[in-house]
């Protein structure tokens, strides 16, 4: 399968492919969830470039509590 995909285009199918197992799998999101905490600034970039709602839901989160912070640092 991976043959007739060259070069770089084969990024695609490991990113859907890792999206499909870590829906799927327990396993394998404990394994992503361990590898997030040892590397948590790679975690977080590949979180992102997924699209997995766990992120962006953290990303909301984080981006609502920075409004918070600067509009009640402001008074």
């Amino acid at each position: 399968m991976l043959a007739p995909l060259p070069g770089p285009a084969g990024i695609f199918l490991f990113a859907g492919g890792m999206v499909l197992v870590l829906r799927n799998s327990r396993w394998a999101r404990l394994k992503w969830a361990r590898l997030k905490r040892r590397w948590p600034r790679t975690g977080h970039f590949v979180d992102r470039m997924m699209r997995r709602q766990s992120a962006m839901r953290r990303h909301e989160r984080a981006k609502a509590a920075k409004n918070t912070t600067v509009t009640t640092g402001a008074n």
